[in-house]
């Protein structure tokens, strides 16, 4: 059975269609979306409740969840999931921890003194899928980071059940991880309300989190109107390098775990090997995912996920690199008889796991780094959720009276280049001042 599509050392014209990513209508999403959008902006609560009833197919009494609902959340998960969620905390603290910096100080003149000045953003909102499962990992990588920045409000938002309720995993790890509210909205409609404010769900700074496309078309759109977003994250995705050493189970087990996701997911396998014992090595992944999938269910998102991933056979590592690099990954598993050459090398990807024993499961819920990470190729640009992501750096500067006397001829002949005299004016004057001077008009001194 051949579950994935092959391809032997592929020129690059080529690569460019076979590592493309799954495509919907994207014009009416927009469209879609900016109604969603606009409706929100426009009538806040009221288009809230309309679209839980449309969308979430629940007529709500509330959009908040309620003390007596967070108060519940604990006593309704075993006491495994309590532990298994704390301990996924503590390191996710722990590695995010390390990540606070404290702003530089540089003295870049005699008499100038310039530091950058880092202060948490003040109100951020967190997006929490519902969907095809209750995303609770991500309530820990979002809401630890913005407690770690000292951000003095955090909210989150996610899908209500069709009884209206959250679930309670997502409410125990949002009281584990420092949240202060959460409200029941999902889907475009909740990145509005975030960033527009309504009667109740309150305006934020900047909005984090994955979703569907319409939640990220959504982010992107409102991203224009002053509310910052982390990054527009869509459909989740690996690519696996493998080669004659690795195991074919181990392999197989990390492309399902990725293309159980959705439907829209991709997970793609690159081997290195020659054709012949690259195609065999293909060949045992694929009894393998063929066998693993016989215990799994899910494979409604399981086979259309499949269906649009990819195996490449590369005879050389550096081509190997090159596909990574090229497609840029959000997860990259290097499991080949070493992986750190190959890590060395790559320069594109959202969170990298080295070895046999490093699977991406790992890394999404209890290793401490952080699984919010750029997806469709955004890695070539963008980074992963971190501390550094719910802060702002504000430089300052100040300069003495000496400072200003040594630098100011310069940025005074500077600003006059660029013809701006108020530009130069403003050190003028401070010069005359200093000298006991008469001011006088840039033009005087032209």
């Amino acid at each position: 059975m051949n579950l994935l599509q092959r391809s032997y050392e592929p020129s690059d014209d080529a690569l460019e269609s076979l590592l493309s990513r799954p495509s919907d209508d994207l014009k009416s999403i927009q469209d879609a979306t900016a109604e969603i959008v606009e409706a929100v902006r426009t009538d806040g609560d009221a288009a809230l409740y309309r679209f839980a009833s449309r969308f979430d197919k629940v007529e709500l009494a509330s959009l908040s969840v309620s003390d007596t609902e967070w108060s519940r959340a604990g006593s309704a998960l075993s006491e495994d999931v309590r532990r298994a969620i704390e301990r996924a905390a503590k390191n996710i603290e722990a590695f995010h921890t390390a990540q606070s910096s404290t702003g530089e100080r540089v003295e870049t003149d005699l008499g100038v003194e310039c530091w950058r000045k880092i202060v948490p953003i003040q109100h951020v909102g967190l997006y929490v899928p519902g969907g095809t499962a209750p995303l609770f990992s991500t309530v820990l990588m979002l809401s630890i980071p913005a407690r770690i920045a000292g951000c003095p409000s955090i909210v989150l938002c996610t899908p209500p059940a069709k009884d209206g309720s959250v679930n309670p995993a997502i409410l125990y790890a949002a009281k584990v991880g420092g949240v202060d509210a959460v409200f029941k909205v999902g889907g475009a409609q909740a990145i509005a309300a975030m960033a527009y404010g309504t009667a109740t769900v309150p305006k934020v700074d900047k909005i984090f989190g994955p979703g569907n496309r319409y939640v990220t078309c959504a982010k992107q759109q409102v991203s224009v109107d002053r509310c910052s977003i982390d990054m527009p994250a869509g459909p989740s995705e690996v690519m696996v390098v493998a080669d004659s050493t690795s195991d074919p189970a181990f392999v197989a087990s990390d492309l399902l775990s990725q293309a159980e996701h959705g439907k829209d997911s991709q997970a793609m396998l690159v081997v290195i090997a020659e054709r012949n014992e690259g195609n065999a090595i293909v060949d045992a992944v694929e009894r393998e995912l063929s066998c693993q999938m016989d215990r799994l269910d899910r494979h409604e998102y399981l086979l259309p996920s499949l269906s649009h991933s990819r195996a490449f056979i590369c005879a050389r590592r550096d081509r190997a690199v090159e596909v990574v690099n090229r497609y840029a990954p959000e997860h990259l598993i290097i499991s080949t008889s070493d992986p750190d050459a190959i890590e060395r090398a790559v320069v594109n990807a959202g969170s990298i796991f080295l070895g046999p024993w490093s699977p991406e499961s790992a890394g999404d819920y209890a290793s401490g780094t952080n699984h919010t990470l750029p997806t469709g190729g955004w890695a070539h640009s963008t980074s992963g959720v971190s501390v550094d992501s719910f802060v702002k750096k504000i430089t300052v500067q100040r300069l003495s009276a000496d400072g200003l006397r040594s630098l100011g001829p310069t940025v005074r002949t500077l600003a006059l280049a660029e013809s701006l005299a108020a530009h130069a004016q403003a050190i003028s004057v401070r010069l005359s001042a200093m000298d006991g001077q008469p001011e006088t008009t840039e033009e005087d001194d032209e």
